[in-house]
């Protein structure tokens, strides 16, 4: 019989004495449940992932100290398998180490490293020579990290016969992740007869959001328990001869609920883990500024995020009492400034270039928009989030320095289409619907001239948004596209001009939390300088 506690941490990435008093907690709690051993998170010494931090000697030989006085710290309790960075004469690993008794007693190097989507982990670690097993209360257990369980063979195949796999993981959330990972986990059960202890990372870091999630995996392939989504977590389990035995959590939530989740929490640690108290963002009585400001009293509470509407000569009266009705709704204090006068001064100060004209008028109000909010930043030390979603940063229907200007972007990866059933879904949770009807319903426009809808410039998004997810997450070609009648032809070769066109923006736009497949950022790499558009 072994008890195992499965210690779902969120951990910072170069936090390495904070994230290894978070570990000694952890432990120190696993052992008071009974727990003979608690596993932890891929890289949780680290935290995941640390990128080029472990091209630095210093940083390696910090790590690999810190987890030895870790080992000393957790000598009186539960045994400990935790990821690390490593080293040995190969080069450096992403790894896992056995702490017993107050030393290392066993390592093991990750032995298939991912070089797909947002990993990059050849460029960083050397892979190991297989699988390593350690005994746990008189139990074999097999010793994994997270892609080493994607595809048959090492280490899993060492491990035919051994009656419990460890899986360490860091695996970023998206939609659909959840049954990919079970559906990979059964397969690694079918082809060893072994349970799989699954302990995932939980938190946000960059774009990332780590959702949690572990679980135990029985030999048959059926899921024995879950822990908790998108939260810390300590789930005890008890595997023996006799069968499994382990605490209730409550059921999962699917969609749209899971993705809003995701979108909180990764506000919450991009803005907290990188030492911002309170945050701030243009409130335009439209739906993306009012959604994000949902998200961010969610994460941050109200007293924490500010508002300021910035009318021009184009704003409808009704979207600044749309503005005032949703900061209403959510508790936040909302200045208004208009730009009136500061856009007439720009107009007088470049009349004889004529410059401000056209589309130039246009984007000359987002911009000034963007230096107000700023301004706001550098004065009061208020991270400033960006609303743009990614329906408008895929065609580059956006303005650089102007909307995009920010910090962080919450919906920059979530389409128009699914930002409105996140609204719908949102509205349903608790007493106060944040987000009003009219809001909703009204058509999308920027407001940056007269009677301005955006289908003036884009398809309707109902249209679009299957277009980019074609060529964006999919990387069909123009061909492709017009076959699986996803759209017509003339509308898709156009909306895929506009996505190449406007790679140039995103290369400087804000981070923004990954909710799809494919995001754009480190998930997409493609040229800015490129003539490449299909035959």
């Amino acid at each position: 019989m072994v008890r195992i506690a499965l210690g779902q941490l969120n951990t910072t990435v170069g936090d390495l004495d904070g994230n290894a008093q978070r570990i000694a907690e952890a432990a120190a709690r696993a052992t008071e449940a009974g727990a003979d051993v608690i596993v932890l998170p891929e890289l949780a010494i680290t935290g995941y992932p640390p990128e080029d931090l472990v091209l630095r000697r210093a940083f390696v030989d910090d790590t690999i100290e810190t987890v030895d006085a870790l080992a000393r710290a957790t000598a009186d309790g539960c045994d400990v398998i935790v990821g690390f960075a490593d080293r040995s004469a190969a080069g450096v690993h992403n790894a896992a180490a056995l702490l017993h008794g107050g030393a290392v007693t066993a390592r093991y190097a990750k032995c298939k490293l991912p070089n797909y989507g947002v990993f990059d982990e050849r460029r960083t670690f050397i892979a190991g020579p297989g699988g390593v097993t350690v005994d746990v209360a008189g139990t074999d257990i097999g010793l994994s990290i997270c892609e080493d369980a994607w595809e048959p063979g090492p280490p899993f195949d060492r491990y035919v016969g051994t009656p419990i796999v460890a899986n360490l993981n860091g695996s970023p959330f998206h939609r659909g992740k959840v049954e990919e990972r079970a559906d990979v986990l059964r397969a690694r059960a079918a082809e060893t007869g072994a349970w799989i202890v699954y302990v995932n990372a939980v938190g946000g870091q960059d774009e990332l959001v780590f959702d949690g999630g572990s679980l135990v995996v029985a030999p048959d392939g059926s899921i024995a328990c879950r822990a908790l989504r998108f939260e810390e977590d300590l789930l005890v389990v008890q595997i023996d001869d006799q069968g499994f035995d382990a605490e209730e959590r409550p059921p999962w939530a699917g969609e749209p609920e899971e993705v809003y989740r995701a979108l909180v929490l990764g506000t919450r640690d991009y803005v907290r883990k990188n030492g911002f108290q309170e945050v701030v963002l243009g409130l335009s009585g439209g739906v993306d500024s009012a959604f994000v400001a949902a998200i961010a009293v969610d994460a941050l509470g109200a007293d924490a995020v500010h508002a300021l509407a910035m009318p021009s000569m184009y704003s409808s009266p009704g979207s600044i009492t749309d503005a005032e009705d949703v900061a209403g709704r959510l508790g936040i204090r909302l200045e208004t400034v208009a730009i009136t006068d500061v856009f007439r001064a720009y107009e007088a100060q470049l009349a004889d270039l004529k410059a401000v004209e056209g589309l130039a008028a246009e984007n000359l109000q987002a911009r000034i928009r963007g230096n107000d909010l700023m301004a706001l930043s550098n004065r009061f030390g208020w991270l400033v989030l960006a609303t743009g979603n990614k329906s408008e940063y895929a065609v580059g229907y956006s303005t650089l320095y102007g909307d995009m200007a920010g910090g962080f972007a919450p919906i920059k990866d979530v389409p128009k289409t699914l930002l409105y059933e996140l609204c719908a879904w949102r509205n349903t949770v608790g007493t106060t619907t944040p987000i009003p009807d009219a809001v909703l319903t009204k058509p999308p426009s920027a407001e940056l001239r007269p009677d301005q809808q955006d289908t003036d410039s884009l398809p309707p998004y109902e249209e679009l948004d299957p277009i980019i997810a074609a060529y964006v997450e999919d990387d069909l070609g123009i061909d492709e596209i017009v076959a699986a009648s996803i759209g017509e032809r003339g509308t898709v070769t156009r909306v895929a001009a506009l996505i190449d066109r406007a790679e140039y923006k995103r290369r400087q736009a804000a981070p923004g939390v990954k909710i799809t497949p494919k995001a754009f950022g480190r998930d997409r790499r493609l040229p800015i300088t490129n003539r490449y558009s299909g035959r």
